[in-house]
């Protein structure tokens, strides 16, 4: 971990950009009746998880960061059940919608072993 000058050196914050590209991208075709509904929970979910990575990172303390990636984590199942409502709701594609969950699964096996190491 002494290549890790930044949080944006950590794989979990480069995934988590990833995924708000693949997510803003992915949404466009979503009803206009959703623009302040679902379409910007999905966003803000999304958005969540690289920022608090990075705020996480700037605390200074173990506890404090691993406060912030358990909120991150909390980030990415909100925005994976959303995800889930819009695969439900027929606004995303069967596709799309496995190319996020994914993106969404390596994000989550990597916060948790993330979390599990410096929880030791």
């Amino acid at each position: 971990m002494s290549d890790i000058k930044t949080y944006k050196d950590l794989l979990i914050w480069q995934k988590g950009i990833l995924l708000v590209k693949v997510v803003y991208n992915n949404i466009e075709g979503f009803p206009k009746d959703e623009v302040f509904g679902l379409t910007s929970q999905i966003k803000r979910s999304a958005v969540s998880i690289p920022s608090n990575i990075a705020e996480g990172w700037g605390r200074g303390s173990t506890l404090s960061y691993l406060h912030f990636l358990k909120i991150a984590r909390g980030s990415l199942f909100e925005l994976e059940t959303q995800l889930i409502i819009a695969n439900e709701l027929s606004f995303i594609s069967e596709l799309k919608f496995n190319e996020l969950t994914q993106i969404i699964t390596e994000e989550s096996k990597m916060l948790n072993a993330f979390i599990k190491s410096l929880s030791k």
